[in-house]
């Protein structure tokens, strides 16, 4: 049920309403709506490049790290010993160098020695007496000498005939037994007499007895 409107008192003027006043605050709102909205705008397309910069810089960083990793030399890597290396053998057999072969020519043969013909005729005398009788190499050159011929060319034609010495004490001793008796030692003596050495005369007096 409604109040009935209160009755005006007589004497009484109504008191006029002052007008009322219009908030501001929607506006205030709204306007502060509009900033963040605007900032908000904004702040997306900051933070799409900030990842759009983001997302290149790793790829930047990587390539950053990979030169320096490149440019470092790696510390556990093997270094290449400064040893030269050893040449290598050529496998090639090296090739055999032959000297050529010099034949030398026969040694002439030595020159027999020019003999004179007194040297010649007291050769053939000594081997004629060796050929008659026995003697000894001094009782020999003596035998030449007393026919006339020089030491010198007694003694050659002496050392020619190459006489065995041993021998002709042998026969001397077989002569002188021939024709008288001798003991042993003084047949030795007597060959010893004859110009034979003692060695030859103990030969030859051996031999013969």
């Amino acid at each position: 049920m409604t109040e009935p409107y209160p009755t005006l008192q007589p004497g009484h003027q109504p008191v006029a309403t002052a007008p009322k006043k219009r908030k501001k605050w929607p506006w205030v709102v709204g306007a502060i709506v509009l900033i963040l909205g605007v900032a908000g705008a904004f702040g997306e397309t900051d933070t799409e490049k900030t990842g759009a910069a983001t997302a290149a810089s790793p790829s930047s960083q990587t390539t950053t790290v990979a030169s320096s990793t490149e440019s470092k030399p790696d510390a556990t890597a093997p270094v290449a010993s400064a040893v030269p290396a050893e040449p290598v053998a050529n496998s090639a057999p090296a090739a055999v160098i032959v000297p050529p072969v010099t034949t030398l020519a026969p040694a002439p043969a030595p020159a027999k020695p020019q003999i004179s013909s007194s040297q010649r005729n007291a050769v053939r005398s000594a081997q004629d007496y060796l050929d008659y009788a026995a003697f000894s190499r001094s009782g020999l050159i003596d035998q030449l000498e007393f026919e006339g011929f020089s030491t010198e060319d007694a003694t050659y034609a002496v050392d020619s005939v190459n006489a065995d010495w041993n021998e002709q004490a042998a026969r001397s001793a077989e002569q002188y037994l021939d024709y008288t008796s001798f003991s042993k030692s003084g047949l030795i003596d007597q060959l010893v007499f004859e110009g034979y050495t003692y060695a030859q005369a103990e030969y030859g007096a051996d031999a013969a007895y």
